[in-house]
């Protein structure tokens, strides 16, 4: 069957369309996305901007009208962090389904969590034993560790690339002493909960997800996405520690310049480096494995699983 999959992110609105069936993995047919940046529409009360609200009004129309002209049978939409956080997050998600015709759920974190760990441990399969996952996104970061395909320790920390852009690194190039203070509180924030995941011992493998992560590993040497999903690609801890202070004297048009990092994403590429390099730390990894499915492929993946399910 053919299914579209609508995700509204703090940065992007991407619907991806793609043939599934049951114990086959989802093959994209088509994409289509614009960037939204809805982390940025939110005013000094919390609340989602007209502006915001028509951008998200808009795309979602024109997601509808796609996945119509692609045949897709059913569409799943979700939105995260971005609507989520807004205080009037339940009258801009009236306004959608009235206006573009289509009800979206608004996903808590730690489901976003736990759907992202079910679509990497079908990713890498059984014999990498217990996973731990991490996930940065615009609004918040997802942490997610365990054995089996519902994780033991699933997280939702406020440390999203876009918001602690938005709420801490206000110069270009970065102030140091703002990157510093970010330095701090991420680091603080991360070991507070660290040791639910802590107290189970190293992991058997560590992967991080989505684009964020992705840009960095590019940065990072990994293998262009041209190269196919296939592709292993890494995150060293050592290479990234090397590129820090290289990546913060960076304005943002030198940003932009780098391998993987798009103009859309290049002014918050160094509060999720910043994420990234504390998260290695404070778990003790030298690596983190780029899986190339994410919360996406876990919301298709078990609404494949409820179909025909007893």
């Amino acid at each position: 069957m053919r299914l579209g999959v609508l995700d509204i992110g703090s940065n992007t609105g991407h619907l991806l369309v793609v043939d599934a069936h049951r114990g086959a993995a989802p093959l994209p047919a088509y994409s289509f996305k614009e960037p939204l940046r809805l982390a940025e529409h939110l005013d000094k009360r919390g609340a989602m901007t007209e502006r915001g609200t028509t951008a998200l009004i808009d795309f979602v129309a024109n997601a509808v009208q796609v996945a119509e002209d692609k045949g897709c049978e059913e569409m799943l939409g979700f939105a995260t962090s971005a609507v989520r956080d807004a205080t009037n997050s339940d009258d801009v998600l009236e306004r959608v389904h009235n206006e573009a015709k289509v009800d979206i759920a608004v996903l808590h974190g730690e489901d976003e969590a736990r759907l992202t760990f079910l679509a990497v441990r079908r990713w890498f399969g059984w014999s990498t034993g217990r996973l731990v996952l991490f996930d940065i996104g615009g609004g918040s970061l997802e942490i997610a560790a365990g054995t089996d395909e519902t994780p033991d320790v699933a997280q939702s920390l406020p440390l999203g690339a876009g918001r602690l852009t938005r709420e801490w690194l206000h110069e270009d190039p970065p102030d140091p002493g703002a990157v510093k203070e970010l330095r701090k509180k991420v680091r603080a924030d991360l070991a507070r909960d660290a040791g639910a995941v802590l107290r189970s011992g190293a992991p058997d493998h560590a992967v991080a997800t989505s684009k964020t992560f992705r840009s960095l590993a590019r940065i990072c040497g990994a293998a262009p996405s041209a190269d196919g999903p296939l592709v292993r690609r890494g995150l060293a801890a050592e290479v990234l520690t090397e590129k820090m202070d290289e990546l913060m004297a960076m304005d943002d048009k030198a940003r932009r310049e780098l391998p993987g990092v798009s103009e859309h994403r290049s002014h918050q590429i160094v509060a999720g480096a910043i994420v990234a390099d504390a998260v290695m730390d404070i778990f003790g990894l030298p690596e983190l494995e780029v899986c190339p499915w994410a919360l996406r492929e876990g919301i298709l993946l078990e609404r494949l699983d409820a179909i025909d399910a007893p």
